[in-house]
């Protein structure tokens, strides 16, 4: 029986993993805060995140998780740029400025992307795309605020959400191709498997303190502390499995450009939890960049003249975030 789409299901589903996501970028800084490198929480997230779609899929549909010898260098690169580098850049990111600020940098993905497309495979773009680059870049330059002494925000978080942006660019172009001989839900599971092994290789697991995931961590609501290893979990769960999921049947009901729409509503989410959370506020001029980033983040979301194939879900976030 084919199932009905139930669209307002979709975008429900869509703003509790934007919504999620965003929590998530606040925990992470937390982490990164308490002492924790952004490759040794990349690599708990990934390996964390790999272990927990692998155990899922092999008790309910083992049959999606054969692949065959020759995928295994497009699922090598896909998730070693898509995944692991993104989610370590944007941990750099927000290790060096606010949450929102490096999402609403790493969120241009979009607009890489229709470049991309025009430049390399030759598609017919809409003439949007050119006032979605001229916003995207206009509104960066007042988030950075550039005219403050060439810039008030750190250059090495600003070039780390830049290639963050660039990875997810690559995330979402390899996974188009991807998701033409397999479901995105394997492909997005081994992609997290490609990314664990990565960091075993350049962070290799057997050389990590796990005592530091005892230490107690204060986490700026009153006197509340919490042990390192219940942030790392949170990172696993509500930081990657739980908004994938979610990200997964949104799909099921909404196009997926209805669903990156929506999904540009993270760094708003974000903020506004940096803000109540970390007491990370935002100057006007950096919140009117943001507002004119995302304009053109939805422009571009729109810009190619052919629909895309389903993106695969995760982001960063979001991936990224």
């Amino acid at each position: 029986m084919p199932r009905t789409a139930r669209p307002a299901l979709g975008y429900a589903f869509t703003l509790a993993a934007a919504g999620i996501f965003a929590v998530n970028g606040t925990v992470s800084t937390l982490a990164l805060e308490a002492g924790i490198e952004p490759t040794r929480l990349t690599a708990l997230r990934c390996t964390g995140a790999a272990v927990a779609l692998l155990a899922v899929l092999a008790v309910a549909a083992p049959g999606r998780l054969r692949v065959g010898v020759r995928e295994i260098p497009f699922l090598a690169v896909f998730g070693v740029v898509g995944v692991a580098l993104t989610q370590f850049l944007y941990y750099v990111a927000i290790g060096r400025m606010p949450v929102g600020i490096a999402l609403v940098f790493e969120m241009t993905a979009p607009v890489f992307i229709a470049l991309y497309v025009w430049l390399v495979r030759k598609e017919k773009v809409r003439s949007r795309l050119w006032v979605a680059l001229l916003l995207s870049l206009s509104g960066l330059v007042f988030v950075a605020e550039v005219w403050r002494d060439g810039g008030s925000l750190d250059p090495l978080g600003v070039g780390a959400a830049l290639l963050a942006a660039l990875c997810l660019a690559t995330y979402y172009l390899m996974g188009e191709r991807g998701a033409g001989t397999r479901d995105p839900v394997a492909l997005t599971c081994w992609s997290f498997v490609a990314a664990a092994v990565f960091w075993a290789v350049a962070a290799p697991w057997w050389r990590f303190d796990a005592d530091v995931l005892g230490e107690r961590v204060p986490v700026s609501l009153g006197s509340l502390e919490l042990p390192l290893g219940a942030l790392v979990v949170w990172i696993v769960v509500l930081g990657a499995v739980v908004p994938f999921w979610l990200s997964i049947a949104a799909l099921r009901h909404l196009a997926p450009t209805a669903a990156g729409l929506v999904a540009t509503v993270e760094p708003v989410f974000a903020s506004i939890v940096a803000w109540l959370w970390l007491e990370q506020v935002l100057s006007g001029w950096q919140v009117l960049g943001g507002a004119v980033v995302l304009t053109g983040i939805v422009l571009a979301q729109t810009a190619r003249a052919v629909p895309a194939p389903s993106p695969l879900p995760e982001t960063p976030a979001a991936l990224s975030s």
